[in-house]
């Protein structure tokens, strides 16, 4: 605490009261503690605050009788039951605590102080972290001592047990597919401030193209930070950059576009077709995760399939894992995925110019 302290130019005492949920605090203050304690590796240090309540053995882990983990999806805008990724991943979760016997408490709220009004930590056998959960939220629950896995996400603070699709892969496989075909100039639509998995998926795209010998997209590129990707807020952005290449006579537009996730897909070819271009005659376009509008769509979506209701079910046995065996380290498991071959890719034709 004293690292952090002198790091911010503020006491110990402040750095404490930050870091134990004790008011008195701005949240300004609070912010940049957390943020200096992350750097710092603040909770890989063995005196990291944190109450032990936890019981440590197999037989105390789970009393007697139905007991309930709480669920926390917190971007209730596009994690909630009706989401298409997201409510197959919480079926998963609840299918799974059904067969043990176990009760699911679900909480949207994102506020911290809300939140831990809500909960009785003394009731609760621990906590699944479903998709992106603000620091704060998650410094509250360890510091109560809860248990917790996260699925689709994970913090540089918060030691945690962490449940991903395997991305880097998943994408790797997949432009290595688009290259087989014959495309030589593929695009990565998506955010790379947006969550984990969009990341790592940039990293299997990039990957694919440094092996086999092709450009790879500049850092500074806008299409890796579409806004507001959870609420479609891109689109116009989109629009305004493939008219702006479809019209440029030195660039022209690639021959594959390869989306972070199917919903950036799907809007992709909405706007292709609104442009005049054909999916995948004139361009290709890929998606990643499988929700079920990427089958039905014309053409249909050429993706990756992610076994959703397998990472809400491998969440709950990993988070019982914990409860029975709390000084195991921390584990990151990655579930495999599987290439879909759709109607939204072919081999290419000449890079599509203003004179097309």
């Amino acid at each position: 605490m004293q690292q952090i302290a002198d790091h911010l130019g503020v006491s110990k005492f402040v750095v404490s009261k930050a870091l134990s949920g004790k008011g008195g605090v701005n949240e300004m203050t609070r912010e940049r503690v957390i943020q200096a304690a992350s750097q710092l590796g603040y909770f890989n240090q063995k005196n990291g605050y944190v109450k032990n309540i936890r019981p440590t053995t197999a037989a105390a882990a789970i009393p007697p009788g139905k007991q309930s983990v709480l669920v926390l999806m917190p971007n209730i805008r596009s994690q909630n039951k009706e989401s298409l990724y997201w409510g197959k991943v919480l079926e998963g979760i609840s299918d799974e605590l059904e067969a043990q016997n176990l009760g699911m408490i679900i909480v949207s709220e994102p506020r911290t102080d809300v939140m831990m009004n809500i909960i009785n930590p003394e009731g609760i056998l621990g906590m699944i972290g479903v998709g992106q959960i603000a620091t704060s939220l998650l410094l509250e629950v360890h510091r109560i001592g809860l248990p917790m896995v996260l699925v689709d996400h994970e913090d540089n603070l918060i030691p945690a047990d962490s449940i991903f699709a395997n991305n880097v892969d998943g994408t790797y496989r997949l432009v290595n597919h688009l290259i087989g075909l014959g495309h030589r100039e593929l695009h990565f639509l998506g955010n790379l401030n947006f969550s984990r998995s969009f990341r790592d998926r940039w990293v299997g795209f990039r990957s694919a193209l440094e092996e086999n010998g092709l450009g790879v997209q500049l850092h500074d590129d806008p299409m890796l930070y579409l806004d507001s990707v959870e609420t479609g807020g891109f689109v116009p952005g989109l629009k305004d950059w493939l008219l702006a290449r479809k019209k440029s006579k030195s660039l022209g537009l690639p021959t594959a576009l390869v989306c972070a996730n199917d919903s950036i897909a799907l809007s992709t070819i909405s706007i292709l077709k609104e442009l005049g271009l054909r999916v995948p005659e004139d361009i290709t376009v890929t998606g990643f995760d499988n929700i079920e509008d990427a089958a039905r769509f014309d053409p249909a979506i050429t993706t990756v399939n992610v076994p959703k209701e397998q990472l809400g079910r491998r969440a709950v046995t990993k988070l019982l894992d914990r409860l029975a065996d709390s000084n195991r380290a921390v584990e990151k498991w990655l579930v495999s995925v599987e290439l879909l071959y759709r109607n939204s890719a072919s081999s290419p034709r000449e890079a599509v110019h203003a004179s097309s």
